[in-house]
């Protein structure tokens, strides 16, 4: 017997306290054994762990691990085996009070068994184990009784006994029960002597173990005797004897240690002869509304007058009225009420024949009709026991409606509808005369499972109901029925759904006042017609196509979004454009075109608003997504997701799908350059202090919007590349360069930007000899994007002009020609600032002058002079 105890007095709070089941117990070798501990005042988890040792008698202050709730490897080798077959384990009972159980008990599980709950406080404080004393005694209960087979008569005496003996030392009591059962059937209790000596029946033999007929005795100090008086058939099985041998723990309560059951006695009884037999009888099984019909039911048996019979009419299984031994009577309350009013009687005609009588048949009379014979036997207090019953086959009978002459016709707005359109049906109700009575009609929807559901009914008196399963939307108008005419009613679905699919039946059923003044049915007619509902996502599909095969700086371009199939304007839909740019990873929402017909723009479109144009067109439902002056902001990929939504009802929304397009890349590609610098070479000789003038022409270019950078350089002989000497950004700002920066020109040079556009002129003042050298101009043309951010479009280099700056006449001078100059190829489009040597020209020629009484001297570079050299005499090397 478990026992678990889930509250503890006394126990301070915060304060942990174990509590183990108090001990010593005395348990029986061989049988399931269970201790209940607990723990309260803990803090932490609300679930805690338990551990469970035992201390045993050879060494009692070892401890030996048994089992724990948290981790598997705590149990000793010795009980691993016992665990893993579930012989051993922790039942937890409403969270945090447990249960051991030992289901196979053994000898050498007697000892001091303790209970660990491992801490979970934040501060040790209070009890966490406890300990009690588990004593295994052995197995000395016996429960014997001969095994055999006993045939007897009904209403023979039958008596069984059975020896229950102990040699148990502990005080203990005995329990002992007698029972019976069929083969198959559970065991049914006969009656018992409980440990507290108090005599106890089942309830199947309650009554007789009331009456004096089935006795328990005890003879002498270990025989159990059991006496039925008067055996029945129904007595026919296994009877046997079972023992308990219980134990009062400290706790005061009582503890089945030892439960056993002795062998069985097989008893069979052979009834008597007391068979009767029971027949129904009617005139005729078809009958017509408003005919009487009389049923008799005909008993034959022996010595009726001295016996005992019950008779209960059913129809359809469904009782109609009892009559007793006493003749009387008792209808449910339907029939009660019929039999009040004259159109029912139920009678004992005699003592073997009893009769129902329906003065005024209904068509729901029509159905399966019988009678059971139930023989009772009564008892010295007067009451009744049913035995044995008996019914004959049921008689069936068919009530035939009164001719009706209405046939009914169904027709709808359409037999296939789009899901959302409204379905409108009418049924009409034709007559070969005039109208009698009146009409209840219910219209239904069989579904393609071929369920049957009620949709709207309107009975005879005008009352118009929906049926369960349309009630809400009833409520809401989406389902409306109607009596257009005596004789035509209607029926209107709302916003179809796909569920409303089905055959849609009209049963209409004519109604007239009988005699007594009830309603009667005259006839049932009905009449469909199939519809079908095509689901709005059937085919819903969004392409997005783009037309352009390019897109260049500022030019428009179009993204369009179809969706299919094409839907009428009441079906909502909503289309969002989304955009991934260039080089991210996350898609975001441009513009939205909302189920309701709004638009929504995206928290990231505000670049896109000014330049973009959407459009929605009803008719195509095709939405548009026009994107002008196209800059590399727009540049990305685009994708276009349509929502298809229903209205419920309700004035919910429900979405019934989701499409997604295929991915658009925009590319955008920068104008083709027209830039055309002039190429033409030149020569100029002139002589110090003389201004140089400097031309570089624009022969084309791109937009008459173009700006142009332009960078002047120099090469000298003496350098493997070119260096710059100063450069005018697009915008006009001005920056010198290392050239003119180390050779001090700052002073002497100006640079000219025409009015006439496409003429760049830079002059060096005061033209020194050192000022020679191959001059040419590298021009970057600029263009104003979409978003007004200055790009570079193209870059070229112009010919070269080769510069001779000479000593005024009388000055000696000998210039050394070495090769000729030629431009380089074009120049890295990368390059930008002013104060970078660009490698893209180089000189093909060096020039050597040698004039007297320099001011500077300059050695290039691998040139030696000898001062055998007569040339040099009197002269430096510049």
């Amino acid at each position: 017997m478990l026992r678990v105890f889930l509250s503890l007095v006394g126990v301070v709070s915060a304060q942990r306290q174990v509590t183990v089941q108090e001990g010593p117990l005395y348990r029986t070798e061989g049988f399931h054994i269970t201790i209940w501990c607990n723990v309260s005042g803990y803090q932490g988890p609300s679930e805690q762990n338990f551990q469970w040792s035992i201390y045993l008698p050879s060494s009692p202050e070892r401890e030996v691990q048994i089992v724990s709730t948290m981790d598997s490897s705590f149990p000793y080798a010795i009980y691993t085996q016992r665990i893993r077959e579930g012989k051993i384990f922790i039942e937890r009972v409403q969270g945090n009070p447990t249960v051991l159980h030992i289901t196979d008990l053994q000898a050498r599980d007697a000892g001091e068994y303790e209970c660990h709950t491992p801490s979970t406080d934040k501060q040790y404080f209070g009890i966490y184990s406890a300990k009690m004393n588990l004593v295994v005694i052995p197995d000395s209960l016996q429960t014997t009784a001969m095994p055999q087979t006993l045939h007897r008569v009904e209403q023979d005496p039958l008596e069984l006994t059975c020896e229950v003996a102990s040699e148990t030392v502990q005080h203990s009591h005995l329990s002992v029960a007698w029972l019976w059962q069929k083969v198959g059937e559970k065991p049914v209790e006969v009656i018992s002597l409980s440990r507290d000596f108090m005599l106890h029946s089942g309830s199947e033999y309650a009554q007789r173990q009331s009456l004096g007929e089935v006795l328990l005795d005890k003879l002498g100090r270990i025989t159990f005797r059991l006496t039925i008086f008067h055996v029945q058939p129904s007595d026919q099985g296994e009877f046997y004897c079972e023992a308990a041998e219980w134990i009062q723990d400290p706790d005061g309560s009582w503890y089945a240690m030892t439960r056993k059951r002795s062998e069985g006695a097989v008893v069979n009884v052979q009834p008597t002869d007391k068979e009767f037999t029971v027949r129904l009888e009617t005139e005729k099984w078809l009958h017509t509304v408003g005919e009487p019909v009389e049923f008799r039911c005909i008993q034959e048996a022996q010595n009726v007058p001295d016996r005992y019979f019950a008779v209960s009419w059913a129809f359809n299984s469904s009782l109609i009225t009892t009559i007793g031994p006493n003749a009387v009577p008792v209808l449910n309350s339907e029939f009660a009420h019929r039999e009040t009013r004259g159109q029912l009687n139920v009678a004992k005609e005699s003592d073997s024949v009893f009769v129902l009588k329906i003065y005024h048949l209904r068509q729901e009379d029509r159905g399966k009709y019988n009678c059971r014979v139930t023989e009772q036997e009564k008892t010295v207090t007067g009451e009744f026991i049913d035995k044995e019953s008996k019914r004959p086959k049921n008689i069936p009978i068919i009530v035939l409606p009164l001719e009706s002459s209405i046939s009914v016709e169904v027709a709808s707005n359409a037999s296939v509808i789009l899901e959302g359109k409204d379905l409108r049906l009418s049924c009409s109700v034709r007559m070969a005369g005039r109208l009698q009575g009146r009409f209840s009609v219910i219209w239904q929807l069989v579904d393609r499972q071929n369920r049957r559901s009620n949709i709207m009914w309107l009975d005879r008196h005008g009352t118009v109901q929906p049926g369960s399963s349309y009630w809400e939307r009833s409520s809401f108008g989406s389902v409306q029925m109607e009596q257009v005419q005596p004789n035509s009613f209607s029926l209107g679905i709302f916003n179809s759904r796909k569920e409303d699919e089905g055959q849609y039946e009209c049963h209409v059923t004519e109604w007239v006042r009988v005699v007594d003044g009830e309603w009667q049915i005259v006839g049932e007619r009905r009449a469909s017609t199939p519809i079908s509902i095509i689901a709005l996502e059937m085919g819903f599909a969004v392409t997005a196509i783009f037309r352009t095969p390019g897109v260049t700086y500022s030019d428009s371009f179009d993204l369009q979004c179809i969706i299919k199939p094409h839907y009428p304007a009441q079906v909502p839909v909503s289309v969002t454009w989304r955009f991934q740019p260039v080089g991210t990873v996350e898609f975001h929402d441009l513009v939205t075109f909302t189920r309701d017909g709004g638009v929504q723009w995206g928290d990231r479109s505000s670049s896109f608003r000014t330049r973009t144009a959407t459009e929605k067109a009803e008719s195509s439902n095709n939405v548009r997504l026009s994107i002008s002056r196209a800059s590399d902001t727009e540049a990305g990929k685009y994708q276009c997701v349509a929502e298809l939504w229903r209205k419920n009802y309700n004035n919910t929304w429900t979405q019934l799908a989701e499409r997604t397009s295929s991915l658009l890349v925009i590319r955008l590609l920068q104008p083709v350059t027209k830039l055309q610098v002039s190429k033409s070479k030149g020569t100029l000789t002139l002589v110090e202090n003389k201004p140089i003038q400097l031309n570089c022409s624009v022969k084309s270019q791109t937009s008459q919007n173009s700006h142009f950078a332009v960078l002047w350089y120099v090469h000298k002989p003496s350098d493997a590349n070119g260096k710059l000497i100063l450069k005018t950004a697009h915008n006009s700002a001005f920056e010198y360069g290392t050239y003119a920066e180390e050779e001090g020109l700052r002073a002497r040079l100006q640079f000219e930007r025409h009015v006439s556009g496409g003429l760049f002129s830079l002059t060096v003042q005061r033209a020194e000899v050192s000022d020679s050298g191959s001059y040419y101009c590298h021009l970057e043309e600029w263009l104003l994007s979409p978003n007004y951010a200055w790009y570079k479009l193209a870059e070229e280099v112009s010919g070269c002009t080769e510069v001779t700056v000479k000593q005024p006449a009388g000055a000696a001078q000998n210039c050394l020609l070495r090769k000729r100059c030629s431009p380089g190829p074009p120049l890295s489009p990368g390059l930008s600032k002013a104060s970078e040597v660009l490698p893209s020209s180089r000189l093909d020629s060096s020039v050597i002058c040698l004039r007297p009484h320099s001011r500077r001297t300059r050695r290039l570079p691998d040139q030696r002079v000898s001062e055998e050299d007569p040339v040099a005499t009197g002269f430096s090397r510049v």
